[in-house]
């Protein structure tokens, strides 16, 4: 994204706008969003994107605490813990790969080389840092499109299923069976060190034994936590 088009664009800038229907004003601001910290090695003149992914984490709460509170009556804990679904790291690094925002992302060739364009935390900063450039350019109605367009089918698959986080909902039948409490052991892990996949197998003692894979052990276990929830003992 270094080079300029005649009219004075980014192609790689322009490309993005074109998948996600909005044309910034300010170009240079959503430069700034696609900015990571190691672009330039300490020699660039844009600012990095961390002041915008801090804007834009708390715009993107107050427009998911908003759906939510207008989606149902739900008590405050349920609505808390599906706000913390939505606007997690995971969530919004799988956006930004629906967008194909991390061949647009500006890092240092050493960065790009270890994965950076598909990291979770980088993706997830990125996401949240063009959340903040929509809000900036276009106001409140260009984030929320943004929203609608991208979070909102999200946020229906999640409040469709168990409000609870798989490895907390399966304690908690542990504990109410009088089973022991999950274990979770690492059993495989394949992938470079940059990108890798995690195995993990969980065991409750008198019940057996699940699995489930993912990009980072934890990932991978609340996988593991919703296949041994679908085989849980039925009462």
């Amino acid at each position: 994204m270094t080079a300029l088009s005649k009219d004075g664009r980014y192609p790689r800038l322009t490309a993005l706008e074109k998948r996600i229907g909005y044309s910034f004003k300010d170009t240079q601001l959503a430069v700034r969003a696609m900015t990571h910290s190691s672009y330039g090695d300490g020699q660039r003149k844009t600012p990095d994107n961390e002041r915008l992914e801090f804007l834009g984490d708390r715009v993107l709460g107050l427009m998911t605490a908003d759906a939510l509170f207008h989606h149902s009556t739900e008590a405050e804990g349920t609505l808390a813990r599906r706000l913390n679904a939505l606007v997690r790291k995971e969530t919004c690094a799988n956006i930004a790969r629906q967008i194909d925002l991390g061949e647009v992302i500006l890092m240092s060739s050493s960065e790009a080389k270890q994965g950076g364009r598909d990291k979770t935390s980088i993706l997830g900063d990125v996401c949240e840092a063009l959340i903040a450039a929509l809000y900036l350019d276009g106001g409140y109605p260009a984030a929320q499109s943004f929203f609608e367009t991208y979070w909102r089918p999200v946020l229906n698959d999640i409040v469709t299923r168990s409000a609870k986080d798989p490895k907390t909902e399966l304690q908690e039948r542990a504990m109410a069976g009088r089973y022991s409490l999950p274990s979770y052991d690492v059993i495989g892990r394949t992938g470079p060190d940059h990108n890798p996949d995690f195995i993990i197998e969980v065991s409750v003692d008198g019940v057996g034994k699940a699995s489930g894979s993912g990009k980072s052990k934890r990932v991978a276990e609340r996988a593991a936590a919703s296949e041994m929830l679908k085989r849980w003992p039925k009462s």
